[in-house]
Formats: C-alpha cells, structure tokens, sequence
C-alpha cells in the first residue's frame, strides 16, 4: 500500500506507533487448517448495497476435528456444509472470527467447505465497498490488512496462502476486473445479468485479492509480451495514458533487475474515485486513488507525474516484494513497505533523470530521521497481533525507516551486490513466505560481509544514531556513537549499531563498518573533505566540530552534491532542535547557501526557515525575519527571470520556491506577480493560456490565497467542486485551507464537514488549516464546538491525522486543552498518536524558550549597518 504523506509541508508528521498492549488478546487463528484453494462467487447489488456469495474452501487439517474456526466479519451466514454434514455457526465479533461444528469429526486430510452468506457493501473504504460518482455506484474492494473477512468467509492471515477461482454474476450493462484475465463471460443465470469467470491466480495471501464492478474504461498497452491497462471511470479514461507509459518502462526494469519474470498473465491498474490510501497492491490488479494515477499527460506539472509514476512503480514493485513473496506475519511488513518503498524511485529515476529523484530521496530520509529521533517511537519489527496493531504498523517507520536501511546497505556493498542478494532472496521465496531473517541472511551468504549485524542492529532497536566526531589524528577521525533525540533529551551513550560509514572521498564513496567496539575511523590519506555520509545514505545523524563544520559549510557548494547538502543541512537543524545548536547558525547556512541552484536543496533550507517563523519567532520577530528574506533573496529570485520555454526542472522548482518564501516575507513585487498570475489561472481562459507555468502558477495561488478575498475564494471553491481532473480537483482543496481570514476559515470548515467532500479528502483541509500559525485558533475552536458534524467525517485512518495536526500548538495551556479534549472525544486507534501530538506541543514550548533570544541576537545582527 502507498500511503505516503501528499500534503506539502503544511501538515505535522503522523506516526502510529505499534507496542505490545497487555489489554489487547491475540486475534490468530487456531494452528491444524491449511486453505488450499478458495472458490468465490459473488453477486452485488450496487443499488441496495448489498452481496450475497457462495464459496468453497478446499482445507488440510492436520488431525481429526468437529470444529473449523476463520475470519468473518459483517458477514451473514445461510449455511456451512462439509460433505453431508451440516455445521453450526458460532461468531466472536470481537475477534473477527466464525467457529464452524459440525456433528461429527471432519477427517484429517483434504475437506471441502461449501459457504452461502450475505454481506454489505459498506461505505467504510474497506472489505467490499460502494465507491460513487454523480453517475452511478461501483462495487470495489480493499482488504490489507485485515478486511477480505468482510467480503469473504477466509483464514485471513498472509501466511496462509491458497490459490482462488473468482466468478462475479453482475448487472448485464456492468464490466468486472480482478487478480486474473476473464475466462469466459455468459448471460444469466439472473436476468439483466452476467457471469464472469476469471482464471485461476497462483498462491496469494487473502489481502491481495481483489474484484471491481462497474463502467471501468481501460487505455490498453503492452511490455515484455505482458498486457496492461490503466483504467477509470469512463469520463477520465484520457489521462490514464502516462500512468500506462509509465508502467511500460518500469515492467522490463523489474523484470531485469529482480532477474525474476512477472509471475501474472496480466497488469490492471484502475483509479477508484472513493480509496482511503494512495494505492493497493492487489496481485495483478493494482486499485489507486485517483489523484495517484491519473494526470493530464499535456497540461500537468511535472510534480504530478512524479507522483503517479512513483506510486506506480511502488506499488508495481510489491508485485513481487509482497505478492510474489510475502511476509509470514505483520510484525515484518517492513518486507514489503520498505522494500517497495527504496525500490519505488530506481526505474522513474533511469527513466526520467532530470526530475532529481535523488534529492526526493534525501528529502524523505531527513523527514524519517526526524520521526525515529522523537521519544516515542518503535523499532522497524514490532508486535502487532489484532486488527488494531495491525494497521497502526503502516507507519514512517515500516515506509520510510526500513526502505532507508536497505538503500544504506546498498549504498555499502554496491548496487550489484545487493541485486544479487536481493534476487536470491526472492528465488527463494516464490510464491511462499519470509521474515527479516531470511533477507539478511541472504545478503550475508551473497556478499560475505557483516549485513546480519548492520541489519540487525537497525531492525531490532529503535532511534537513530548519532554520530559525533573529533578532530583527524594519526590514526583517523575519533568517533562516539549515542541515540540521537530530537527533543533534547540527553543522547543515550548505551544504545550502540552496527553502521556502514561512508566517506566523501575525490572518487567514489570509501565505505567502511563501524562496530559498538569501534572509537576511531579510519579515513584515507587523501579523502580531501571530511563529510561522513556520502551520498546521503547514511541512516545516522553527524555532528562534527566547529572545525570540521565551518569547512564543510565553505565548500558546500563546490564539495556536496545536492543530496549531501539537503543531509547537511538536516543534521544541522537537527542538532539545532536538540539544543546542540543555535538558531542563529542554521541561518548562516541557510543564507550561505542562498544562491544554490538545486530547488530541491532550496526547498529544504526555506521548509526550515518557515519551521523557525511558526515555532520560534514572536510576532516582531516574524517581521524582522521576512525583512532579511527579502533583502538576501529577492535578488535570486530576479536573477532567474521568467519562466522559459525548455528550461530545466530544477530552475522552475527554484523559481516557484523562491517565489513561496518572498510571497510569506510580503515582497510588494512578488506580491503583485503572484496576484497576477492567479488572476489568469482563474480566469475565463485559463486552460488555454499557454504562458502560464504550471509550477510557479501553483507557487502563486498559494502566496495569493493566504491574504485572498471572497471573490477568488469562490473561484477556488468552485474548483473544488469540478470531479474532471482529480488532480486539479484536490489542489483546490488544499487551496481552501490557505486562506486566513476567519470567516473564510469558517466557510471550508463548514465545507469540509457537509458532506459535499469525500470522507478520504475531508482531514486534508482540517489539517492544514490546525497546522497553520494563523489559522489554528479559528480551525481549533470550530472543532470543539462542531465536534459531532467532524467525527461523522472521520474514517478508520484519518481521525489520526486531525489529533496529530493538534500538536502544532505550541503553548502549556493549549496543550493542556487538546489533551482534556481528545481525552473525552476519543477518535479510534489514535490514543498514542494524541500522546504524540502532546510531545510535540512540549517540544515546541522547550525550543521556543531555547531558542527565540538566539534569533534575537541573530535578528539584530542582521540589521547592524
């Protein structure tokens, strides 16, 4: 699943944290039954929202039983029969669970189950769903990690495997696809019906099934001899084709690099207007939110085609990290999601190496280094035995922290000695299941270097290390190692890794291991510049001396490639944050690093300059420090000129960025450029107004929007409410949560909560607003008194993300208020990230103490004639 964060830099890290709780009972199935083969056929009725379904499973059991027990939930059981006996049906809803006895023992061996049962198609984004447009009702599912229960009477648990024969009696005007290619497709044997029969899928786990009903409308292609569709509704089928060309390139890459064909006879890709995550990885029927595949290949900007030909090629990666072979159990699904998610940018950046898929990578591992460096937090294997646990695992962690170890390892051994480590895993595995054990232990045989005890290291402890070096003696750079926290709390000297290092050398990175033993590292006579993580792989914090730093931040530009900088300058307001720095000083980098070309660099420099505006400054401060911004970045910002035809993708990100930060300083000119760029962006010819760069367009509306009036509110209101491009659809969205004024604040709360938004989309809104400086107070105050309207929004992920967008406030007496409140309005599964939001609050105030009289001095300097 692709659940990566799409919100840009307005919304609060979320994390969901997955401990062991005494209070919560294992939900596993009974050990002595083994699925083999599941027969499904199911019949819905999209009107009444309802299905009914017959099923059979073909079983082992071990011994002699009277009893079988599997998943159920939400299910209505007509009958159970095995052979001529009759069983009787007894449900624990709280363990998701149905307990067949029978009268008699069923013999050990093979049995075969006959299931006839009635479900709902619920409107949960979860099991077997309603999805609806303006048009009509689809039918679609979404089962990981728990939810095929709800569709299907399964032993719902990824280990136990079985292959599945999928049959769908559906309206005669309707299309279905699912895992397989159809077999064959008659009338009846309803009237105004149909039956689809599809073809038999390999060995899969129950969560990667899949059935989708409704008018789909599919762009077809082909590659390596594999056909593939994109597919949507039928009004958007036109911008399935870049997800299509995308998918065309990356299927031969994986096909090569894995040294492993994929397995299945086809590749379908459908957009779901209704789809809580980003994508699933249904095994040969991957489902996306709309907004994560398709895009108008023409019209749209190069970061939307970055996104959906990522999230593409990470969810088309799973087909064989997950799918082929999958994790045994939950507490490793870092096997899948840290695989899919280091190997999602690899084919997009050979195919399309000018959108700096590198800096992306840096810029995600900066964010993850600052997740596992917050007190709470979990290591990448962890406990996670009900439903509850189970989904609270799709966290930064399993993503972002374990798909940034791989890529440090591989950074370590080299890129083709990790390939055949990884092919050897994955040969096998096929078609079965694995655990962390398996994989390093695989990579260790392959390139007989020490990557149990580096892997080990990070997968069993949580946190990162810190990294702290002294001066170059004869022997080499002195090194200690400690856990890192964000929050200034003392580092923990007992917590040791096992790290691959590797030096900045005049060639190629010089990597070496440096063991909990270890107090010294050895560097090469002639390294030139001491930088202590080469190509910004390193999953550790730096801190070097005031010696080593002042060289380092000298030669920035000349000795750091654009990932080193954007690692640079996140150890460093790291270590600022910590209290291991002043404010002050990550300025000086900041304006040292004023005329980087990279944007991708300056974008990271100026997220942190906005961090120090909303979570450090006091309202006079706030004004001194855009004056300084104008002065050292207005004349960038003119240097680079207006947009041109053919120009790199790296000058129009810097364009828009500096645009962003000179519009939040109140730059008059860049004010007025801004305003009238958003006036031709809404305007009656906008869509034909080819000078308009898309890029700097959307870096305008949202300078624009944030002091913007009534008028170009409705305008963006109004887009908001077009369904015909989903990614415009959803900008628009977004735009609503920028504007401060208060009553317009009101409006998109009012908005939000109506009804009128999907129930996927509704948070966003609601968590820019509560994450924004000027407009929480408002946003806060109209979810306390409109509690009952906001939590009828809320779905099974998302009420999450509204407590964690809480923990922007950064006072004593507004944390104690979000505490009082969310300890009496609960939100589901989101008890430790309300503790979360509360830490975050207490950091806030302890570095606003820290740090608010360092930016003074820092302030009056600048100002000195």
């Amino acid at each position: 699943m692709f659940f990566k964060n799409a919100i840009r830099r307005t919304i609060v890290p979320v994390i969901a944290l997955a401990f062991a709780s005494a209070a919560l009972q294992a939900q596993r199935l009974p050990e002595g039954v083994q699925p083999e083969h599941y027969s499904l056929t199911l019949t819905p009725d999209l009107n009444a929202a309802t299905f009914s379904g017959e099923e059979t499973i073909d079983v082992v059991l071990d011994a002699p039983s009277k009893t079988v027990t599997l998943n159920a939930a939400e299910i209505k059981f007509l009958s159970v029969k095995a052979g001529s006996q009759t069983a009787e049906v007894s449900l624990d809803s709280a363990k998701e669970q149905a307990t067949f006895t029978f009268p008699q023992a069923l013999p050990a061996g093979k049995v075969m189950l006959n299931i006839s049962y009635t479900g709902i198609l619920n409107d949960k984004l979860r099991g077997f769903y309603l999805s609806k447009t303006k048009a009509r009702n689809y039918a679609v599912t979404q089962f990981e990690p728990t939810d095929a229960r709800r569709a299907y009477p399964s032993f719902d648990e990824p280990a136990l495997k079985a292959t599945y024969d999928i049959t769908l009696v559906i309206d005669a005007a309707d299309n279905a696809i699912a895992n397989t290619q159809i077999i064959s497709d008659k009338p009846g044997p309803i009237a105004g019906k149909h039956t689809v029969k599809f073809a038999t899928t390999p060995k899969m786990s129950t969560y990667l099934v899949a059935f989708l009903v409704g008018d789909f409308k599919c762009t077809t292609g082909k590659a390596d001899g594999v056909p593939i569709r994109a597919c949507s509704t039928p009004d958007k089928v036109a911008m399935t084709k870049f997800a299509l060309e995308s998918a065309e390139y990356i299927l031969p890459y994986y096909n090569k690099y894995f040294g492993i064909k994929y397995p299945m006879p086809k590749l379908d890709m459908v957009a779901l207007p209704d789809f809580e995550a980003g994508a699933m990885e249904n095994f040969g029927c991957i489902t996306y939110r709309e907004t994560d595949l398709l895009v108008d290949e023409k019209t749209s900007a190069i970061p939307a085609k970055k996104r959906v030909a990522i999230v593409v090629a990470h969810e088309m990666a799973h087909q064989w990290f997950g799918d082929m072979v999958t994790m045994q159990w939950w507490n490793n699904l870092w096997l899948n999601e840290g695989f899919a998610s280091w190997m999602e940018s690899k084919p997009v950046a050979k195919w399309k190496p000018e959108w700096n898929f590198p800096q992306d990578d840096a810029q995600d591992l900066d964010a993850t280094l600052n997740l596992d460096s917050q007190k709470t937090t979990r290591t990448i294997r962890a406990r996670a035995e009900t439903p509850e646990e189970i989904n609270e695992m799709f966290d930064g962690i399993a993503y972002g922290k374990a798909g940034a170890v791989l890529g440090m390892v591989e950074n370590y051994l080299g890129e083709e000695v990790f390939r055949q480590g990884v092919h050897n895993y994955l040969a096998a595995h096929l078609y079965a299941n694995a655990t962390a054990e398996d994989f390093w232990n695989a990579q260790t045989e392959n390139s007989h270097q020490p990557v149990d005890k580096i892997m080990q290291s990070f997968v069993a402890q949580p946190g990162v290390p810190l990294l702290s070096f002294s001066q170059k003696t004869g022997e080499g750079v002195p090194v200690t190692q400690s856990r890192f926290f964000l929050s200034g709390t003392a580092a923990d000297a007992s917590q040791q890794w096992t790290v691959p290092v590797c030096l900045k050398t005049n060639g190629k990175p010089d990597c070496r291991v440096l063991t909990p033993e270890q107090h010294t590292l050895a560097v090469p006579s002639a390294s030139g510049l001491f930088y202590a993580n080469a190509a910004a792989k390193g999953y550790y914090r730096t801190a070097y001396t005031p010696e080593q730093i002042e060289t380092l931040v000298s030669h920035a530009e000349t000795g750091l490639n654009p990932p080193e900088r954007i690692g640079l300058l996140g150890d460093r307001w790291a270590l600022m944050r910590a209290g291991q720095g002043e404010v002050g000083s990550f300025l000086d980098l900041v304006l040292a690093l004023r005329k980087d070309p990279n944007g991708l660099v300056m974008e990271s420099a100026l997220d942190k300059v906005r961090a120090i505006d909303a979570r450090i400054a006091t309202e006079d401060q706030r004004q001194q420090l855009a004056a300084v911004l104008r002065n050292e970045f207005s004349p960038v910002y003119t240097s680079l000129g207006h947009p041109a035809k053919g120009e790199s993708y790296d000058r129009q990100q810097l364009r828009a960025e500096l645009m962003e930060i000179l519009g939040e300083a109140k730059d008059p000119a860049v004010l007025a450029e801004a305003k009238d760029l958003t006036d031709r962006a809404y305007g009656p010819g906008a869509r034909k107004d080819k000078g308009l760069d898309p890029i700097l367009t959307r870096a305008a509306i949202s300078v624009t929007a944030e002091h913007g009036d009534t008028v170009l509110y409705d305008k963006v209101m109004a887009a908001s409410r077009d369904a015909s491009d989903p990614g415009l659809q959803s900008e628009a969205l977004r735009t609503l949560a920028l504007f401060s004024d208060p009553a317009l604040v009101r409006r998109t709360m009012d908005y939000v909560v109506s009804g009128q938004v999907r129930n996927q989309d509704s948070w966003i809104p609601i968590a820019i607003l509560l994450s924004t400086r000027e407009t929480r107070e408002t946003t806060w105050d109209y979810i306390q008194k409109n509690w009952e309207k906001v939590h009828a929004q809320l779905t099974t992920n998302s009420g999450s993300r509204i407590v964690a967008a809480a923990g922007s406030f950064c006072s004593v007496e507004k944390r104690d208020e979000v505490g009082g409140f969310f300890k009496t309005h609960k939100v589901d599964a989101a008890e430790r990230t309300l503790a979360k939001a509360l830490d975050n609050i207490d950091d806030c105030v302890r570095l606003r103490s820290a740090q608010e009289p360092h930016l003074q001095q820092w302030l009056a300097k600048q100002t000195k004639p």
